[in-house]
């Protein structure tokens, strides 16, 4: 997939913290952060988007993807505020509480464009899925969220794993009974959310596909 994004490159005292963005945002895609389920719900374009964003940053361990998603178009369904997303590296070393400043720091970007390789990711992918059950928390994704941002934390592996989910997403949703009519379907999730001691509701985040009208000219693939 060729994304094009747009690339900043703040600094935190000795440090450069290299940040990419879409060049054009995902207007009908919105995130409402896990408390304890969350809902990512998307039109074909912002979930094959997403999925190649989340293909980029699984092989891209230097840099911060954020997905700015406050500002989209709020779907009728869910409740709780619209959130944005942040993907990193767990080596990374990035605190959510410093996200703030370097938010407010990333101006002036320059465009960047970029390939994915899909077949790398679903073998990415598969590699994650074979791995579960094993006690490496590593392979899980570190979730929290602050300053109204979504942070996911995790290796090449479950971005790969949650890219796939979100392909999957994007070529399926629209195939969906009622979707023509303006549902919303729920059709897959981000799996590998790490979950909190002690049991209770796990903490999902379902991926639900949504067209954006007029509706008359929505079409299945």
């Amino acid at each position: 997939m060729r994304l094009r994004l747009r690339e900043f490159r703040p600094r935190t005292g000795p440090r450069e913290h290299r940040t990419v963005q879409p060049w054009q945002p995902l207007r009908h895609t919105s995130l409402r952060a896990p408390a304890p389920v969350g809902t990512l719900t998307g039109d074909h374009d912002g979930l094959n988007r997403l999925a190649g964003l989340l293909s980029f940053a699984a092989h891209s361990p230097h840099t911060i993807v954020h997905v700015p998603l406050r500002e989209a178009v709020p779907p009728d369904e869910g409740q709780g505020p619209l959130v944005d997303l942040v993907l990193v590296h767990h080596a990374f070393g990035l605190r959510a509480a410093r996200w703030p400043e370097l938010r407010h720091r990333l101006r002036q970007g320059t465009p960047l464009t970029v390939r994915t390789d899909e077949a790398r990711t679903a073998r990415d992918a598969a590699t994650w899925r074979a791995r579960q059950g094993h006690a490496d928390r590593r392979a899980d994704l570190r979730h929290t969220t602050h300053a109204g941002t979504l942070f996911l934390f995790g290796d090449r592996y479950v971005f790969a794993e949650a890219a796939m989910s979100l392909a999957y997403a994007a070529g399926w949703g629209p195939r969906q009974k009622g979707v023509t009519e303006g549902h919303p379907a729920l059709v897959s999730g981000l799996w590998g959310l790490r979950q909190p001691p002690g049991g209770g509701h796990p903490v999902e985040v379902l991926v639900c596909f949504k067209a954006y009208p007029p509706y008359a000219h929505f079409r299945r693939p």
